[in-house]
């Protein structure tokens, strides 16, 4: 049989979802609903409050509202579709969406991580050099390195599917997964995928493995940087770090425990799952702003705006 009749053979696959039981659905579905729409509400008050709170037009904010909507997007990829599997008896997804999926989920993921990194170099130019602070992170220097970010996740995802369509599938078609990754789709080629395993892996993996534990050295030094040297605004630049290092490693680790490994299932793949597309999306705006003093007076102004007049574009501090 040639390959192109392999890759024609299966047009659907089939999600077995969080759970196989009906009982539990109406359950699941209420409780992943209020964590997606407090994902979308967390980090759409983060979004508005940087774009309408002048104080906070900085390039950390600005990176934190950039990572903000990559959360948001990144949560709705995987949550729409989890969402609907409680409502529905047939769970299934066509290849052409699956694979959709997958670009969207590995492009905002992708995405993210790189929004992590530069937060950390803006830390350290902003701990290490914060005379040349503003020159270095301009506007057009945080335009440009966003718009690299982008490109960055999106010839990620790309690489990935480049690998990823080239694989015959002529059966099974079921996933134990609520949303279509690399790891469970490529298990189901009918073909040796041991070389395409070590690309993936490649591609995914080792650069998590050697990105995460560079930027955990390099907040380690920019702490102690902070505790020797730095006198005013200490404990506002230590929770900053802080609340980076715990985002850093909600986003990294799920993800070198999914993707730095053999293409295996495991019993807590669906949790790491969870945590990593729906509950890290909804903590990462609530560990920015519980511990950042100015954003929380930012977010009460704001509100105060909104509330009494309606319209936030009625009041003179907005520009």
């Amino acid at each position: 049989m040639s390959r192109d009749n392999l890759t024609t053979k299966v047009t659907h696959f089939v999600l077995l979802g969080i759970t196989q039981n009906p009982q539990w659905n109406i359950i699941l579905f209420l409780i992943f609903l209020a964590i997606y729409i407090t994902a979308w509400l967390g980090n759409l008050i983060i979004i508005f409050t940087v774009i309408f709170m002048h104080q906070l037009h900085t390039p950390m904010y600005f990176l934190l509202a950039s990572l903000a909507a990559t959360d948001i997007s990144d949560a709705t990829v995987t949550a729409l579709r989890l969402l609907a599997s409680f409502l529905s008896d047939h769970n299934t997804i066509s290849y052409n969406w699956c694979v959709t999926q997958i670009f969207f989920f590995h492009f905002t993921a992708g995405a993210a991580d790189g929004l992590l990194v530069l937060m950390a170099v803006d830390r350290y130019i902003a701990i290490f050099k914060p005379l040349e602070y503003f020159l270095i992170m301009n506007r057009e220097v945080c335009i440009g390195l966003i718009a690299g970010i982008l490109l960055g996740g999106f010839v990620h995802s790309i690489v990935q599917i480049g690998i990823l369509v080239q694989l015959p599938f002529c059966g099974p078609n079921i996933l134990d997964s609520y949303y279509c990754d690399v790891p469970q789709l490529v298990k189901l080629a009918c073909t040796d995928t041991y070389i395409i395993e070590l690309l993936m892996v490649s591609n995914s993996g080792v650069l998590l493995i050697i990105i995460f534990p560079s930027l955990l050295v390099s907040y380690s030094i920019i702490l102690m940087k902070i505790r020797t040297h730095v006198a005013e605004g200490k404990n506002k630049a230590i929770s900053t770090c802080t609340a980076q290092i715990v985002v850093l490693s909600l986003n990294f680790g799920p993800a070198i425990y999914m993707y730095n490994r053999p293409f295996k299932v495991f019993p807590g793949d669906k949790f790491v799952s969870v945590m990593y597309t729906l509950v890290t999306p909804m903590l990462n705006p609530m560990i920015f702003t519980l511990r950042n003093t100015e954003m929380k007076n930012a977010i009460r102004k704001l509100k105060g705006k909104i509330l009494p007049s309606n319209s936030v574009f009625k009041e003179k501090d907005f520009h």
